[in-house]
């Protein structure tokens, strides 16, 4: 089966600076892809180009077999996109936001109805339906944004950030939402910057930086390759320490007051560490996706 989403060697550059360069990928139908990155990392850019708002600098792009150059009404057709600003109608209330919306895809009233209804059931907003834009809480703002993504029963659905600013409660019940859409067979790409919603979501994702892709992979795969099974944070850490952990070739990163050590799940040499090397403070966890995300893209801020 051909996939979903097809891009070979995509390219963007503002003011001379390459913005997306030579990226590539595909999506296959049924898939949860993930796009992670730092701000700036060209993200955002590379999914307006998906959905046909910025034209492409460079490259090739297929969605649904159809080249987003000349078929891009027919994809965005059969795309639903929830952006990472609040771009509800303020004026409407939640119900007349959706079938505005409907009426943008030529669906006929009484079908919009009912795919209203069933979305607002969905989202668990049918309580709320007469409420102004205004009147809704953050977590349920974002779910009607959600919801209205997909008043045009897309088969591809186009995710930037879609949970930032929400609390952890509003967050993990756009998760579950999210998830049950996975479970229906819904295409789905998403960005987000929390590593724990890529790694619970995802089946495959790449995580991108100035506009390259530098890995791609399951994140359980990412996580064994660049961060181990498991990670030491020794805090004020001697110089015994650090040529112990060079000496027998371990991967980790040197932050001058801590030093945190990246374990293969073969090796027994944390328990050398635990012994014989941790001072005041030593931390021992499981290695997640954000080890591998801080790894590779840095701990600088970027702003």
């Amino acid at each position: 089966m051909p996939p979903v989403i097809d891009a070979q060697n995509l390219m963007k550059t503002y003011n001379g600076v390459a913005a997306v360069d030579d990226v590539s990928f595909a999506v296959a139908p049924g898939e949860f892809f993930g796009l992670l990155g730092p701000n700036g990392a060209g993200k955002t850019t590379t999914i307006r180009m998906l959905y046909g708002f910025s034209p492409l600098g460079g490259g090739r792009l297929r969605l649904f077999g159809l080249d987003i150059a000349r078929d891009w009404r027919e994809i965005k057709r059969r795309v639903g996109v929830c952006q990472q600003d609040n771009t509800l109608d303020p004026d409407l209330t939640v119900e007349q936001n959706l079938l505005i919306y409907a009426g943008y895809f030529s669906i006929p009233a009484a079908q919009a109805r009912q795919r209203a209804e069933e979305l607002l059931a969905f989202f668990a907003l049918s309580h709320r339906r007469q409420a102004k834009v205004m009147e809704l809480s953050g977590g349920m703002a974002r779910r009607l944004i959600l919801a209205r993504a997909l008043v045009n029963q897309p088969e591809l659905l186009i995710l930037d950030e879609p949970t930032t600013g929400l609390d952890p409660q509003s967050r993990h019940q756009v998760w579950d939402r999210l998830a049950a859409l996975k479970q229906r067979g819904l295409t789905v790409l998403m960005t987000t910057h929390y590593m724990e919603e890529a790694a619970q979501l995802c089946d495959r994702l790449v995580i991108v930086d100035h506009g390259k892709i530098l890995v791609e992979g399951r994140p359980a795969e990412l996580i064994r390759q660049h961060a181990g099974a498991q990670v030491i944070e020794i805090e004020e850490a001697d110089q015994a320490l650090r040529e112990f952990v060079h000496t027998h070739g371990l991967a980790f990163d040197d932050l001058g007051a801590k030093v945190i050590v990246y374990m293969p799940g073969t090796s027994d040499l944390h328990q050398v560490i635990r012994e014989q090397y941790c001072g005041k403070r030593c931390t021992f966890r499981t290695s997640t996706l954000e080890d591998v995300f801080l790894r590779l893209t840095g701990r600088e801020l970027r702003e």
